[in-house]
């Protein structure tokens, strides 16, 4: 949809990574026990997973891509 969506990489069911998960249309497929999370909104859509992933604001400017983590401020 042109829009960018930043989440956390972390799954909330086991704290694995969910770098090099599969990316399903709006979802991210945990690679370790199938877990799905929106990448829009970070909510938990199916088990073993049931809390949502963090996400981040996210801005283009100059043609650069920018996300803010607002734990840091």
């Amino acid at each position: 949809d042109g829009e960018y969506y930043a989440i956390e990489d972390v799954c909330t069911h086991d704290g694995d990574c969910l770098t090099g998960g599969e990316i399903d249309g709006d979802e991210v497929v945990c690679p370790r026990h199938g877990a799905r999370f929106s990448i829009k909104t970070g909510e938990a859509l199916t088990a073993p997973a049931y809390e949502a992933v963090e996400t981040f604001p996210v801005k283009t400017e100059d043609g650069k891509i920018w996300v803010r983590d607002p734990r840091w401020d």
